[in-house]
């Protein structure tokens, strides 16, 4: 018989979880065209949150992040090619178009973290963002005399 395996999730990042999938809903725009998400990893790492979010084909230019009342926004945008040409420089019917050109998450953030030193890097398609935590939420040794 194989062992089962039960994934278990910090209560806090669960609560984050489903908060998210709220906020997205909240704020899904569907009567607009090309709108889509993107896939993302949350994880911590001693004393920083790090969400790392996949954006091929984006460049930093194209990307916004902003963190606004305890929300974290991550915005990409590309503007989608109206003509179509071909290997030859003719001009192409397109018969499909299905490449997203605006994606959009937002997550709200544990108060725990400090927003106002967030590092962002974009590598191979994938952004990464790391927020410290804040010094004072941070374990301490108190010394016992």
């Amino acid at each position: 018989m194989l062992p089962t395996i039960r994934r278990q999730f910090e209560p806090t990042f669960a609560v984050l979880r489903e908060f998210d999938r709220a906020l997205n809903r909240a704020y899904d725009d569907t009567t607009s065209v090309g709108t889509d998400t993107f896939p993302v990893d949350v994880y911590e790492e001693q004393d920083t949150l790090v969400v790392e979010a996949e954006l091929p084909g984006y460049d930093r230019e194209q990307i916004d992040v902003n963190v606004e009342q305890g929300v974290l926004s991550i915005e990409a945008n590309r503007t989608e090619k109206t003509e179509t040409t071909d290997g030859e420089g003719k001009s192409a019917k397109r018969h499909v178009s299905e490449r997203v050109t605006h994606v959009t998450r937002r997550f709200s953030l544990p108060s725990a973290y400090d927003t106002t030193q967030v590092d962002a890097s974009l590598k191979d398609g994938v952004l990464t963002l790391r927020l410290p935590k804040r010094e004072e939420v941070k374990p301490r040794k108190i010394s016992v005399k």
